[in-house]
């Protein structure tokens, strides 16, 4: 078990591989099996080596990362946003294409593109370049037959495609990642009865019912 504290290194002292055992509480064979990757080691031993060395300043540290990584998987994701000015939509983007850099099960490279509108004229021709060159896509959109036909085109060809945000493709699409959207509206209405000074007629502004997300959270709201 690593212990609470690192371990002192003199300064001026090279850090050995004995010191970055004792830090990483393993053996000096264990240290060894991660630098050359002699014998396979459990990644939670291996990631706690790596720590270790980055900890105590080992100068192989960066070496010790590389082994870690250069098993992993590689995997193109695509991703469809909407309205590119939007800041809502350009943070998002920069969101996903950090928690892609952060990934430590695989190598992921984000492919992120920008719908002109909801339409499926502007989706079509996006989700079909990506099946082309990603192994997996993740969207917003509406709910279309249009979208849901292409979904499953892609899913016959094993690029399973994600609904982000709405929900499109039930039964289809791979899965759905999003909020709950009659939860959404429900405490939305709530909000409004707990607040309101009077009784009184209340306006819902709904962007497109071809979004499973606006039309679910405006049922629920009522």
């Amino acid at each position: 078990m690593m212990e609470d504290r690192p371990i002192r290194i003199a300064r001026g002292k090279r850090v050995t591989i004995a010191d970055l055992a004792r830090e990483a509480g393993v053996s000096v064979a264990t240290v060894d099996r991660v630098l050359n990757v002699r014998l396979p080691v459990r990644e939670e031993t291996a990631q706690r080596v790596h720590a270790a060395a980055h900890a105590i300043g080992y100068h192989a540290a960066g070496l010790i990362k590389q082994r870690l990584q250069q098993h992993l998987p590689h995997y193109k994701l695509g991703f469809i946003l909407r309205k590119p000015t939007h800041d809502f939509y350009q943070d998002f983007a920069r969101k996903i294409e950090e928690s892609v850099s952060m990934a430590k099960s695989f190598h992921g490279l984000p492919i992120i593109e920008f719908a002109q509108s909801h339409l499926p004229r502007d989706l079509l021709p996006l989700l079909k370049d990506l099946g082309s060159r990603c192994q997996a896509i993740a969207m917003v959109a509406a709910d279309h037959p249009k979208i849901t036909a292409s979904v499953e085109e892609l899913k016959a060809k094993g690029i399973p495609v994600f609904s982000l945000l709405s929900d499109f493709a039930d039964g289809v699409r791979e899965g759905y990642i999003g909020l709950n959207n009659s939860k959404v509206g429900r405490t939305a209405a709530w909000v409004f009865s707990k607040t309101a000074k009077r009784p009184g007629k209340v306006a819902v502004f709904v962007g497109s019912h071809r979004f499973q997300a606006h039309a679910t959270r405006e049922t629920a709201f009522r």
